[in-house]
């Protein structure tokens, strides 16, 4: 142990300082009321407050402060989305001419199921948010160019090294019967990737920069029942490893930023304890994920007691590991920062296979059991995963209602039987995306992969493998390593392999390109690979659309706000108790409120706790972006307007005994539509 431990110390202090690193942080939390939640496609999961608030980490590489740089951001959303990408890219262009593009710059989602959505330009994941949300765009390019905007203005000479580890407490695999379809199963020990990979930045003086890790786990801890933004396991990880290195800042402040980033979780669950039949205690159906026949009944949970602590358990694993895994990184990255990045219409794309048939994708199209839903969050209508049949004959006259597919649509996507042919409807607007992007960045030994969708566990592997040795045959040299970055650029829904494909389950019936989707990537990534290897250029591809101009929404406009007669907005409604105890107890307090969609508070915050010092100063402790605290929202008359305000804190067995206050932040709006902002004040309180 002491040796490596030497070891270490010995290559930290040898490895010259051999590229230029910029990183940044910015708050992209979106509506915190009134806004359908992006994943679990449940129209009732409407956001109602804020757990945990949402970020842009950003991380910009160069060789030298005048050479061509990459960007890395990680986002704490459900996925980037196309428009949200070309958004971004319109305004660096604008800001820093063509030193930042499409070509160079990623977009990671981390894939949390609890924020809100409508910030797509594709009709099929709008359905659930009632249309388009410009709020919930604008505040995340908003967000993600400030964030790289700092990463710019903060570029310094540093060192970069990597390391590798395996975390076996985070994940299993939700869809089992499909992955033992693969014959090279055998091959793994595992059926889920518990590969963490992490990439650490330390400044000239040896003081930690920045962090990511690369680590496949669905963004799911929190359940589709669940009304609160929160950056589910994975923001909490971030957070929680940039706390422990930002010394007594709150949470998203301080210089250090760490992007715990998503990769091939296609098919990885956090929910350990894994499905059973809520109503009989029993294990679902292996093949079908069914109780009786049923979808509904079989859901996957824990490690924890309820989703809160399941959450705060896989983000605790993640961070301690990745923490563990960076503070020992002893392998040190050389070599040039390139990127590589083509557009390709996956529709039609030719492969030849291995025994030298041709066979080709498919316009997008999503089968029956993409209803189905996942053990992590069950559809309705009684859909049922494995369902490769000929679909039935209720929801066929519906579909044909929307579009009929044809016969040649029908034998591409064999086995799948088709629920929604997505891709010839173009009512409003297109309904998926048919050109999507693959790009490569490389930092030295490093590639990162930006795929737009959801690779499962062997895909990803498969992937990798291929780009990996496609590399070395074309003369790339040295310890390569290539990760996956998931849900970046856009969003293709899921890629499978073949074999898994063939069995239906909810990731191959949501693979909308057919079965042959994965030799697709494989053979577009593999083109990237050679020409990042040899320094050739690419063919851009297709240009993708922007439909930005023909977004249309249902989302009801907040009209006014209103408090009873009498009272004031701020004014506390129910207030605090004298005295709590530390450790086991929880403040509530209410207060007369406007529309948290009014002002969403970017960069600012919707509660403070304080403490009193010794001096009669208060000083902030908590905010809601911190893990203790919970803001909630209900309106208590729509026709009135009026609504409330909660604030709840956790008190930590950590927290200083003494006089505490909780502040509320607001907006509200009048009849004019003139918004003013107001602030509300419990009354003080003991922590004893």
């Amino acid at each position: 142990m002491a040796i490596r431990y030497l070891l270490a110390i010995f290559v930290l202090a040898s490895v010259s300082e051999s590229y230029y690193v910029g990183v940044g942080r910015y708050d992209i939390t979106g509506p915190a009321a009134g806004i359908n939640m992006m994943g679990y496609a449940n129209p009732s999961q409407i956001s109602n407050g804020i757990h945990l608030r949402q970020w842009s980490r950003a991380f910009i590489f160069a060789e030298s402060s005048s050479s061509e740089r990459v960007v890395f951001v990680n986002i704490d959303v459900c996925m980037t989305t196309q428009i949200m990408k070309l958004e971004v890219v319109k305004r660096l262009k604008a800001l820093y001419g063509t030193t930042y593009t499409e070509d160079n710059v990623c977009i990671s989602g981390i894939h949390t199921h609890s924020g809100p959505g409508g910030y797509w330009q594709y009709v099929l994941y709008e359905v659930t948010s009632l249309g388009f949300v410009k709020q919930s765009l604008d505040v995340v390019v908003d967000g993600i160019v400030e964030s790289i905007k700092l990463a710019h203005h903060n570029m310094k000479q540093a060192t970069l090294l990597t390391s590798v580890g395996s975390l076996t407490n985070a994940s299993i695999n939700r869809s089992p019967y499909a992955y033992e379809q693969n014959p090279d199963k055998g091959n793994y020990d595992a059926n889920v990737d518990h590969t963490m990979f992490v990439l650490k930045m330390i400044d000239s003086s040896k003081n930690p920069l920045g962090m990511i890790s690369w680590f496949a786990v669905h963004c799911t801890s929190m359940n589709n029942t669940n009304g609160l933004i929160s950056a589910d396991n994975k923001g909490y990880a971030s957070l929680l490893t940039e706390m422990s290195y930002n010394k007594g800042q709150l949470p998203g402040q301080g210089e250090f930023v760490a992007a715990h980033s998503q990769s091939n979780e296609g098919d990885v669950s956090p929910n350990t304890k894994g499905p059973i039949c809520i109503d009989t205690g029993k294990p679902c159906d292996y093949k079908t994920s069914t109780c009786n026949g049923r979808n509904e009944k079989c859901i996957a949970s824990g490690p924890g007691k309820d989703m809160v602590d399941s959450t705060r358990i896989i983000a605790e694993n993640q961070y301690y590991f990745g923490k563990t895994l960076f503070e020992n990184a002893s392998n040190p990255v050389s070599g040039p920062v390139d990127f590589k990045h083509s557009y390709v219409d996956m529709t039609k794309v030719m492969v030849k296979l291995e025994n030298g048939t041709e066979v080709k994708t498919c316009p997008p199209a999503m089968g029956y059991s993409f209803a189905a839903g996942t053990v992590d969050g069950p559809g309705a209508f009684n859909f049922e995963q494995g369902d490769n049949g000929t679909g039935h004959t209720f929801w066929n006259i519906v579909r044909n209602r929307l579009h009929k597919p044809g016969k040649d649509q029908i034998e591409c996507h064999h086995p799948k039987p088709i629920l929604l042919d997505i891709g010839d409807m173009t009512v409003p607007y297109q309904w998926a995306a048919a050109i999507v992007p693959v790009q490569i960045l490389r930092i030295g030994q490093l590639f990162i992969l930006g795929v737009p969708g959801e690779f499962s566990t062997m895909a990803g592997r498969r992937l990798r493998d291929n780009v990996k040795k496609t590399l070395q045959q074309n003369g790339v040299t040295g310890d390569i390593e290539v990760v996956i970055a998931g849900l970046a650029n856009t969003y293709a829904d899921y890629i499978t392999t073949p074999e898994e494909y063939s069995v239906q389950r909810y990731e191959g019936a949501s693979t909308i390109y057919g079965p042959y989707t994965l030799v697709a990537y494989i053979q577009e990534f593999n083109k990237l690979a050679v020409a990042i290897a040899k320094g050739q250029s690419v063919d851009k591809g297709p240009e993708p659309p922007n439909d930005l101009s023909k977004q249309w929404s249902l989302v009801p406009r907040v009209l006014y706000d209103s408090v009873p007669i009498g009272k004031k907005f701020g004014e506390v409604e129910k207030d605090v108790k004298p005295s709590y105890a530390r450790g086991n107890s929880t403040v509530v307090v209410s207060f007369y409120a406007g529309h948290p969609r009014n002002g969403l508070m970017t960069g600012k915050t919707f509660l403070t706790v304080e403490y009193k010092s010794t001096n009669s100063d208060w000083k902030v402790v908590h905010t809601d972006a911190s893990w203790e605290t919970r803001f909630r929202w209900k309106h208590t008359s729509e026709i009135t307007g009026e609504s409330l305000a909660t604030v709840e804190w956790d008190i930590p067995s950590s927290a200083l005994t003494g006089t505490y206050r909780i502040q509320h932040f607001g907006n509200h709006k009048n009849v004019l539509e003139k918004i003013t902002p107001y602030t509300g004040v419990s009354s003080q309180f003991q922590v004893m």
